[in-house]
């Protein structure tokens, strides 16, 4: 059983009235790049905990997170109000199975696809040399409501210029219109072809593999859609095309 183990805050990043980045100066714990970890505070008489992917790469020593404001969460809130130097709780032991590690040899093309703070794995992935010393292509797409959502869009910005030849960023905005951005949900982007359009290469099962992280509704339709062209879910016992993580 995992154990609590105290951090601090390093750093601390408001995007926007509703989403926060954290970085966690903590000894540990070790983990692989797209694991979460479980964030907590002691409210009242209570030890509140929640999973939360690292957005940073294993090599550096500060552990960040990114979230968003839920209105009626108990956590989220008071995440938001801590500061520089104040204290918080998380676990010794990383989790999850959205890792490089664990898609198949044979993908050439790797699909990330998101909604929200769901890119943060994604973004954790992209800043170690394994996706670019592995993979033909790669894609980031990322969707929001609002453009003011889109976190770290330096870092993402540049990703791009380092790994111009292979790097795909493609932003899904859908509450209002935005130059260069897809105006639908990522799942219909799958069925009409247009995500393709914009990166210039076609999704199958023959050489692409899709890691999808955010929303449950776009990950269920996003399933369903590659599934229509052929794909299948990832097991380990079972290679497949499409890597999903659940663990709200």
């Amino acid at each position: 059983m995992a154990e609590w183990l105290k951090g601090q805050v390093a750093r601390k990043t408001r995007w926007n009235d509703t989403h926060y980045s954290l970085a966690i100066d903590a000894e540990g714990p070790d983990f692989v790049a797209g694991q979460f970890i479980r964030v907590g505070m002691d409210l009242g008489s209570e030890r509140v905990g929640r999973p939360y992917s690292l957005v940073n790469p294993p090599h550096e020593p500060l552990l960040e997170i990114f979230f968003n404001v839920v209105p009626e969460g108990p956590l989220s809130s008071e995440l938001a109000a801590l500061d520089v130097g104040d204290e918080l709780l998380l676990t010794d032991a990383a989790n999850g199975f959205l890792t490089l590690q664990e898609v198949p040899a044979q993908a050439r093309d790797l699909w990330m696809l998101a909604t929200g703070t769901g890119v943060g794995p994604f973004l954790s992935m992209l800043q170690t040399d394994e996706p670019w010393q592995r993979f033909d292509r790669v894609v980031l797409g990322y969707g929001v409501r609002y453009a003011d959502n889109l976190g770290y869009r330096e870092l993402i910005e540049r990703l791009q210029r380092t790994h111009a030849e292979r790097f795909h960023f493609v932003p899904f905005v859908t509450g209002e219109a935005v130059a260069n951005a897809l105006p639908g949900r990522i799942p219909d982007a799958i069925v009409d072809g247009s995500l393709e359009a914009r990166v210039g290469a076609r999704l199958n099962a023959e050489s692409s593999h899709v890691m999808l992280c955010g929303h449950s509704g776009m990950i269920a339709d996003a399933v369903a859609a590659l599934e229509a062209r052929g794909m299948r879910r990832h097991r380990r016992r079972e290679p497949g095309h499409i890597s999903t993580e659940k663990y709200h």
